[in-house]
């Protein structure tokens, strides 16, 4: 690996950036639902611009804020940051030029793109705080991945209609249940460290039976998407496919079994996301 290509993979890795799949799909989503079909190329390049910039600032500051939590838990001390691969200085620059892209892209679509920028800034930075303080910061990072169906909708038509909420409140429970089995790694340490989780707060099966209603409102939530966009059968194929991933998703995890988290976590979650948009922009093309 060359002296360029490390410090660049280091980043990469520091802001998890592969977990792109969670959110830029929602946000596809949310610009098809909007323009009817595909946004024109500046739009569509201005929208996945902001995405990019609001994820990686999120990420990196969330990384910065936890650095000594993260140093002290045995799953993240070896991040970017406890280990001493990326300074925090670095990772702070890193993270600003990010927010620069993010303010720069949503003044290039329009106006109250930017007005609302620092409200999605806010809610991010402020996530990585919610855990010192209350168990529903599985919520409050919901609301945080929620800005980006409804930031692209804003990107589209220049508003924020109600029509798309339904839309936003499935990213919030459907990222809230997963991230509540997320969670359930760090249960001991959370208890320990004084951190509030879901899982800290109620143990295992109540956290897995909470997941589990957080995901069937989800899911809900994605109907009333489509009755509202009277979306059809090939959008209604797309939740009976997402309905099977998410009952196997919570299948592969037992209170006495946490062992395939992981696959329940990346795998699953990053195929949801895709799933949705796929079949939602396939039914809007082909209405």
């Amino acid at each position: 690996m060359t002296a360029v290509t490390k410090p660049i993979s280091s980043y990469l890795s520091m802001i998890k950036f592969s977990h792109s799949v969670f959110a830029l799909p929602f946000a596809l989503t949310g610009a098809v639902l909007a323009s009817g079909g595909i946004p024109a190329g500046a739009k569509l390049f201005w929208i996945i611009a902001a995405m990019v910039g609001a994820r990686t600032a999120a990420m990196g500051f969330n990384r910065i804020i936890d650095r000594r939590i993260d140093s002290l838990n045995p799953r993240t001390k070896n991040r970017e940051i406890p280990a001493g691969i990326v300074s925090t200085g670095s990772a702070l620059a890193f993270s600003l030029a990010a927010l620069a892209l993010l303010f720069f892209a949503a003044y290039m679509l329009n106006p109250l793109c930017l007005i609302l920028s620092p409200v999605a800034v806010f809610v991010f930075i402020a996530y990585s705080y919610t855990k010192r303080f209350t168990w529903m910061s599985h919520f409050v990072l919901g609301i945080a991945l929620a800005a980006a169906p409804l930031g692209a909708w804003i990107a589209v038509r220049g508003t924020l209609d109600p029509e798309i909420i339904p839309l936003g409140l499935a990213v919030v429970f459907w990222l809230a249940g997963f991230d509540t089995l997320y969670a359930l790694q760090d249960m001991d340490f959370d208890k320990s460290s004084g951190l509030y989780s879901i899982p800290a707060r109620f143990g295992v099966k109540r956290s897995l039976a909470l997941a589990k209603i957080f995901h069937v409102v989800s899911w809900l939530m994605l109907c009333v998407n489509g009755i509202i966009f009277e979306l059809n059968s090939i959008y209604w194929a797309g939740l009976m496919t997402v309905a099977l991933m998410l009952v196997y998703e919570h299948r592969l995890i037992r209170h006495d079994d946490l062992s395939k988290l992981n696959m329940a976590f990346f795998n699953m979650n990053g195929y949801i996301s895709i799933t949705v948009f796929a079949f939602t922009l396939f039914a809007v093309l082909l209405s």
